[in-house]
């Protein structure tokens, strides 16, 4: 593999120490021609991408070609690596924090984004009045995703929610006990489903009923969670014919910031204004566990 390119590094590249972390979880097909392309500057490329929301032709011309890097993206996310990666982080972030590698605990939410006109899948949300599409995230207690479904925003939230479920429990979870919800998943039937099906206890909060935002005891990580993914300005909107893209992008989000944390990478500034903001939530979500 050829040396990195000597360039003018951008905000959204991996630091060294990011890499050293990820390049030994990247596999690559077998057999073909030996490869001379540097992947450190493909993953920068990807990233880039991500961050800017720019088109894959649109690439500045110091990274490898376009179409390179999106022939890694696709093989990437075929493969399943990204999850794989997120997971292997996911856990050294936790046993950095001094907790178990996996959780006991789990939040779920979701999120409507609209469509644009390359989206591959769209459907109404009519409580939230958007034509596009609905993420469903499921973070552990410190925000980590754990998993996520994309899918046309006309399908319900007990539906979806089935849907991310059922994902995360082929992930395994063997120390899973309980899923706390909003009450857009609220219901008897769902609550009884996730008993029979996962033998997962199942726990819907009820929003306020003041017009305001007010921070929700535990609930509230994932709807940071879901801030942190503002920052990249390719999700912003769904402009992808696959929902599998939409969930690698989301993915690869998440590792930006489990590697980043995990090597205590420096900071760029919608990094800070961010975290920032997540210091202030965290405070709020302490007073509130506190008088619970």
């Amino acid at each position: 593999m050829s040396p990195p390119v000597t360039r003018k590094a951008y905000l959204t590249d991996l630091t060294e120490s990011q890499w050293e972390l990820l390049r030994p979880l990247l596999k690559l097909p077998d057999g073909g021609a030996p490869k001379t392309t540097d992947l450190q500057e493909v993953l920068n490329g990807i990233l880039y991408r991500l961050r800017t929301g720019c088109q894959w032709r649109l690439l500045p011309h110091d990274f490898p070609p376009e179409g390179t890097v999106r022939r890694y993206f696709r093989y990437f996310k075929r493969t399943g690596q990204f999850e794989v990666i997120n997971d292997v982080l996911r856990k050294k972030v936790r046993v950095k924090e001094k907790r178990e590698e996996e959780p006991t605990l789990a939040i779920i939410d979701s999120q409507t984004t609209k469509a644009t006109r390359t989206s591959g899948q769209r459907g109404y949300d009519a409580g939230k009045k958007i034509n596009g599409v609905k993420w469903h995230f499921m973070v552990d207690v410190l925000g980590l995703l754990i998993c996520i479904v994309v899918h046309a925003a006309n399908i319900q939230e007990r539906d979806g929610g089935k849907m991310l479920l059922a994902k995360a429990a082929n992930k395994g979870l063997p120390q899973l006990t309980k899923v706390l919800a909003d009450d857009g998943y609220s219901g008897q039937p769902m609550r009884e489903h996730v008993r029979e099906k996962h033998q997962w206890e199942f726990e819907s909060v009820k929003r306020t009923e003041l017009k305001k935002f007010v921070v929700q005891p535990k609930r509230w990580v994932v709807e940071r969670t879901i801030g942190w993914m503002s920052n990249f300005r390719a999700l912003s909107k769904d402009y992808d014919t696959d929902p599998k893209t939409g969930e690698a992008n989301i993915l690869l989000g998440s590792i930006y910031y489990l590697s980043r944390r995990l090597t205590e990478a420096p900071l760029v500034k919608e990094d800070w204004i961010c975290e920032k903001n997540e210091e202030k939530l965290a405070q709020l979500g302490k007073k509130i566990a506190h008088i619970t």
